[in-house]
């Protein structure tokens, strides 16, 4: 009993965790930088230039920063007098890990376009391993 219990807590942690990330997500202009954050992969990219790739002022820019901060999937490091934003991976690998668990009872018919990007990236991901050899 205790561990049902246990798991179900776990589970609606888990649950609260992930809404609250779509959220985040929920808006254009958070998903527009979400996205860009992912696009400039670990090292991310300064405040500056994320508002002047995505031509947006400095106060909408801090609004929408701050909320995905909070949901986890952003970081945020200073360097010197920049703040440098990243997406955070691991989080967005826990989400989609989240949405797609047990998906057609473990099997991986139903999740097409997930498993050619994954391929993909495995292709791209050899072939830079046999450049540098």
């Amino acid at each position: 009993m205790c561990a049902v219990h246990h798991f179900d807590i776990i589970r609606n942690m888990e649950t609260t965790n992930a809404v609250d990330k779509l959220a985040a997500l929920a808006q254009e202009t958070r998903l527009r930088v979400f996205r860009l954050l992912v696009t400039a992969g670990p090292a991310g990219m300064n405040a500056g230039a994320i508002a002047e790739t995505l031509v947006l002022a400095p106060a909408t820019l801090s609004f929408h920063i701050a909320h995905l901060v909070r949901a986890g999937l952003v970081t945020a490091r200073q360097e010197s007098r920049f703040i440098y934003y990243a997406a955070s991976f691991a989080a967005m690998d826990d989400l989609i890990a989240f949405l797609t668990d047990n998906c057609c009872k473990g099997g991986s018919a139903c999740l097409p376009k997930t498993a050619a990007v994954a391929t993909t990236t495995q292709r791209r991901a050899k072939l830079g391993k046999e450049k540098t050899a």
